[in-house]
């Protein structure tokens, strides 16, 4: 069975990009399985994901042959672009506190074949979560956090990635925020869930505020994490409807199952190579 393969590319808006594209696979005998392109045209960027696989003789016979070969169509039209095969699955790290209901439903989805992605390590501030995290066969490591040693505890997150070849570090509800030097060596690699609404109430407590404001509608949001705190681009939000007789501890439970589903699409769209950084936004090939 051939493999499937995932070109992800964004460049300078011009004519012609779709077209040398789609004749190069069809020069190689590539057959198109899938493909979404976008042009922002206030920016005069350009954004497209192929899928595609090997469909005759002339098809690159490994991954490195089809790199080198698409490397000519890239340096032509100064491409930014990557090529990847469909059944290698980023390796992910997840880091999390000690709220357990994001984590849960990751390493679910994961066990269970519907996160697209490798789980190599769950790392925390807390041990509370360790025998969840072991139950499903997941590596738990415990680094405490404390202001004196944020140097040294984040440099042990960085070696548990670097361990497991990790892509990704996704913060379930992580309850630390990462040093600019953290977020700027994970810059498009690190995904957040924040729980509201942004770029309403970012920070801590949002439930509490949105409470105290009166909001009709709660919600989450995952991001790419940067040095400006629950500043990030936006990767997906979703909402629920709320009223007056909500607490805030009814705002609480509702928001568990809204952060839960959010970080799922990030996390599952992220292992599928659906997400394109365009400036401080989001390109997401759903």
């Amino acid at each position: 069975m051939t493999d499937n393969y995932i070109l992800t590319l964004t460049a300078d808006d011009r004519v012609g990009l779709v077209a040398a594209v789609a004749g190069f696979l069809a020069e190689h005998e590539g057959f198109i399985l899938d493909s979404q392109q976008y042009a922002d045209l206030d920016q005069d960027r350009f954004f497209m994901r192929v899928e595609f696989k090997g469909a005759g003789a002339k098809f690159p016979a490994s991954l490195d042959m089809l790199t080198e070969k698409f490397s000519v169509i890239g340096k032509q039209y100064a491409l930014e672009w990557t090529l990847v095969s469909g059944a290698v699955k980023p390796n992910m790290v997840i880091a999390v506190s000690k709220g357990s209901h994001c984590l849960n439903d990751l390493l679910h989805r994961w066990k269970t074949g519907g996160l697209p992605a490798n789980i190599v390590g769950v790392v925390s501030n807390h041990e509370s979560l360790r025998d969840l995290t072991e139950w499903h066969g997941v590596a738990f490591h415990h680094f405490p956090a404390t202001d004196d040693n944020r140097a040294e505890q984040e440099q042990a997150i960085l070696d548990v990635m670097e361990q497991g070849q990790a892509d990704y570090l996704i913060l379930a509800r992580y309850m630390q925020i990462l040093s600019d030097d953290l977020s700027a060596r994970l810059a498009g690699r690190c995904i957040n869930i924040h729980h509201s609404f942004l770029p309403g109430f970012k920070g801590a407590k949002p439930y509490h505020r949105a409470h105290a404001r009166g909001v009709k509608l709660i919600g989450a949001t995952a991001h790419f994490v940067s040095a400006e705190l629950d500043e990030g681009p936006i990767i997906e939000q979703a909402v629920e409807r709320v009223d007056h007789r909500a607490s805030v501890e009814e705002m609480i439970r509702i928001g568990r199952d809204i952060e839960a589903q959010v970080l799922a699409k990030a996390v599952k769209w992220a292992g599928e190579h659906r997400i394109l950084l365009n400036g401080n936004r989001t390109v997401v090939f759903r």
